[in-house]
């Protein structure tokens, strides 16, 4: 498909021109610390989503998550967050080596509204910290810290739309290609797919930690 480049909108001023004021509320509510309120939601929240960019002006985005809580507010404008056992593939944490801009989104089972966090973010492995973070006797390798800039409570209209928590919307399991199927046809048949689903069965809950 080909996009005609006449009807694209390239600047601040044509987005505003083309969308209208915010609503005041909507300003008003951005803060650069977190109160009560995003404590409670933080506490809450067994999960979400990391984006961070690299140098090169690549953007990635990694979803974490853990037992509700699992994100410890350490301050008004600090955030710690264990970076559990992956694939090492380390796209966030080496974007944050080398550009510490992060955004993170929030979101709580059942609640149609997100948590909004912006801010810069070091990665830590002192020994002290990576310990208070410790599930089933083992650590994390690293922590997470965030220093926090921007944060507000974001609308429920996208997760309304998507009716995201229904369960009767759920998609079945035969309806999407498995995770061993997606790995047969992306790595050209390096793997086999029934292979991979039926290892993830046993190794998957052995290796969260």
């Amino acid at each position: 498909m080909e996009i005609d480049s006449a009807w694209l909108v390239r600047d601040a001023e044509s987005l505003e021109a083309l969308y209208g004021e915010p609503m005041e509320r909507a300003v008003r509510k951005q803060m650069d610390r977190l109160d009560a309120h995003a404590r409670a939601f933080i506490a809450a929240s067994p999960f979400l989503a990391l984006a961070t960019q690299s140098p090169e002006g690549i953007a990635d985005c990694s979803p974490r998550g853990d037992a509700p809580g699992f994100v410890e507010v350490a301050g008004d404008r600090t955030l710690l967050i264990p970076d559990r056992r992956g694939n090492n593939r380390l796209e966030s944490l080496r974007n944050i080596a080398l550009n510490p801009a992060v955004g993170l989104l929030f979101q709580i089972p059942g609640r149609t509204e997100s948590f909004r966090v912006n801010g810069h973010a070091a990665i830590s492995r002192d020994p002290a910290l990576c310990a208070r973070f410790a599930v089933q006797g083992k650590e994390p390798r690293t922590v997470i810290v965030v220093t926090v800039r921007e944060v507000y409570i974001h609308c429920a209209k996208a997760l309304i739309r998507s009716d995201l928590w229904n369960p009767a919307k759920f998609a079945g399991l035969d309806t999407i290609p498995s995770f061993g199927s997606f790995l047969e046809a992306h790595t050209g048949g390096f793997v086999e797919a029934k292979a991979v689903d039926e290892d993830l069965k046993v190794r998957m809950p052995s290796s969260l930690y």
